[in-house]
């Protein structure tokens, strides 16, 4: 199977080629800067989701297109991180997953209701650089037991499983 990543984001390239070196033999993963179609900072489960699923269906032109998106969520007065993984086949059927969701430092939550993207909050709040493309803010805030890529490689097992399951006998 030929994949295609709709990003250049390294965390999220390491968990596609772990996952899919893991679970498809022969298989080959690209990655390609695609435009998620939603605000750079994602502010509803909603909104994160549709930015994977346009990924995923602009990364899908003579492949399995992949898109990963992360965003963030009010519940009551707290803001929570929160991940989405869309999987598109040739054939354009979309499956989705989502991973695990943390609440943000008020700080944090703070500055990205003033408008600052998450990862350029999380950077000044870490003293840290391009953290997105590393451990992420999950990882930061998990003292690194679950780094970013980890995140995302959870949402590719739950995409496969269903890319695998809809192409086994029973479903």
């Amino acid at each position: 199977m030929k994949f295609v990543l709709g990003s250049e984001n390294q965390a999220k390239k390491r968990a596609v080629l772990r996952i899919v070196d893991r679970f498809l033999e022969n298989s080959t993963v690209t990655s390609t800067s695609v435009p998620s179609g939603v605000s750079a900072q994602p502010m509803s489960v909603e909104e994160t989701r549709q930015g994977a699923i346009n990924r995923s269906i602009a990364a899908a032109k003579d492949a399995i297109g992949i898109g990963l998106e992360g965003g963030v969520h009010m519940i009551g007065d707290t803001m929570y991180l929160c991940n989405w993984g869309a999987l598109t086949t040739t054939e354009g059927k979309t499956f989705t997953a989502a991973g695990a969701q943390i609440p943000l430092p008020k700080e944090l939550a703070d500055e990205i209701r003033q408008g600052i993207e998450l990862g350029d909050a999380v950077d000044a709040y870490f003293k840290k650089q391009n953290v997105r493309m590393s451990e992420g803010a999950m990882g930061m805030l998990t003292a690194q037991l679950v780094p970013r890529d980890a995140l995302f490689e959870h949402i590719m097992q739950l995409l496969i499983g269903q890319l695998l399951y809809s192409k086994s006998p029973q479903s």
